[in-house]
């Protein structure tokens, strides 16, 4: 039985994400542990689910503390010394629902995960009667709010009435990117700024075609920038004052470059995904740092690799994939809030063109190619071969697909899709039509089975 995927369990409350599985899932985690926070965002099936869960939990002996509503970085904040569990199905639609289990404010690893498949997959049966947990109610939301405001004042400059739209999206951030920012000086405008499980003002996960509003909203006032955030505020996207995107790996480049060069380790490491622009390596190599890549959605297991294999200099400052950032000093886990409060307070000590300005943004692409499951792995082992023959001059990784990195900063990283037939190109360059053409055809040839 294969439950979690890249970011927890996900999927339909009506036929995966249902009361029963939440009370297994409950049930197998409370195996092992005593003592969960939970929590749950705006959806309309999140209090049916939270009742399973905890039943579940409780009836493995586990002391239940309920969170209520709150933002999925909160909840993680909240599982510090303790595990958790965030219900929430993040930039998913409405109907949709999942489950998140946290350990010491970070995410599980696979090995945590499939200990929870297998007692799930055997089925658990209550404990004795007389040794069931309890519940009782807490309150985090506050004290992790003032936590991020403490936090993002250690660096950047006072915000002093800098104008920021934040487009909470009918979701948890409205319970704390407003409020933090204001905290921290803002003039801050909303948009989508109450809690609606049926996201009625755009879709949950923001793009620059769901954030439409908020871009035209920016286009036609004088603000410094603006934010968009998912159903339960891990992730944030950030537009100018013209209304236009920036691209999420400038973002992580502008974090990464500040993180390294206000650190005092030895061996700065940024860790990063295989998707992830070079634009990250150069400002972090331009800074006196590294990067590490790691699978997506494992950011906190590249996190812990990366400590391992290091000298005893070694120290993560900072870990990104798109849209989603682990402020590592602050926490182990991704938070959208603390990236709104990071953010604004750089802006206002150096404005945002000057951030971007170091930053060489070049034309990037994603493309897909048909391939089946089945032709997959022997697709990329051809791949492993064939696309360093085709590009002598450039360092290759294999750890994670097949990744090349040419001298001019140009890159190009091809990998199977974990969830539909297809292989992902991606690809950055100058001239990125011409790479993205060669390597499609190098990919096509790879897929037709001999």
């Amino acid at each position: 039985m294969e439950l979690f995927g890249t970011a927890g369990i996900r999927g339909s409350a009506r036929d995966r994400v249902t009361p029963s599985l939440a009370l297994a899932v409950g049930r197998a985690a409370g195996d092992e542990h005593d003592e969960f926070v939970v929590g749950r965002d705006g959806r309309e099936t999140g209090p049916a689910l939270a009742a399973a869960l905890e039943a579940g939990l409780e009836s493995a002996g586990v002391s239940v503390y309920r969170a209520g509503q709150l933002p999925t970085p909160a909840l993680a904040f909240a599982a510090q010394g303790r595990h958790g569990v965030m219900i929430t199905a993040s930039h998913n639609p409405p109907q949709d629902n999942g489950l998140k289990l946290f350990c010491d404010g970070v995410e599980y690893d696979r090995d945590a995960e499939r200990r929870i498949e297998q007692r799930v997959a055997d089925g658990q049966s209550p404990i004795d009667w007389d040794e069931w947990g309890a519940a009782s109610t807490s309150e985090p939301l506050s004290a992790y709010r003032k936590a991020v405001c403490e936090y993002a004042t250690t660096m950047g400059a006072p915000l002093d009435g800098l104008k920021v739209v934040v487009d909470c999206g009918n979701g948890m951030a409205a319970l704390a990117t407003p409020q933090v920012l204001r905290e921290l000086g803002a003039h801050v405008v909303t948009l989508n700024g109450n809690v609606d499980g049926h996201f009625p003002g755009r879709e949950s996960k923001p793009t620059p075609e769901t954030l439409a509003d908020l871009r035209a909203f920016l286009a036609d006032g004088d603000f410094a920038f603006g934010i968009g955030h998912d159903g339960d505020a891990d992730r944030s996207v950030f537009v100018d004052g013209n209304g236009d995107v920036v691209h999420e790996d400038t973002i992580v480049a502008i974090f990464a470059e500040h993180y390294v060069r206000t650190s005092t380790a030895e061996d700065p490491v940024v860790v990063t995904t295989p998707n992830a622009s070079a634009r990250i390596d150069e400002r972090v190599r331009e800074a006196g740092g590294r990067v590490e890549r790691v699978r997506l959605g494992a950011l906190h297991e590249g996190i812990e690799t990366a400590l391992e294999t290091g000298t005893e200099g070694t120290s993560v400052v900072f870990a990104a994939e798109p849209w989603k950032h682990i402020h590592t000093q602050f926490g182990g886990w991704i938070d959208g809030p603390a990236s709104a409060a990071v953010f604004a307070r750089l802006v206002a000590a150096h404005g945002l063109n000057a951030l971007r300005e170091p930053v060489t943004e070049r034309p990037y692409r994603k493309v897909s190619t048909e391939c089946p499951d089945d032709r997959k792995e022997a697709a990329m082992a051809e791949l492993e071969t064939a696309l360093p023959a085709a590009f002598p001059d450039a360092t290759v990784s294999t750890e994670y697909g097949v990744r090349l990195e040419r001298e001019d900063g140009s890159w190009v990283l091809v990998r199977p899709s974990g969830t539909e037939p297809y292989v992902r190109v991606y690809a950055e360059s100058e001239d990125v039509d011409t790479l993205v053409s060669t390597v499609i055809e190098i990919v096509k040839t790879a897929v037709v089975e001999r």
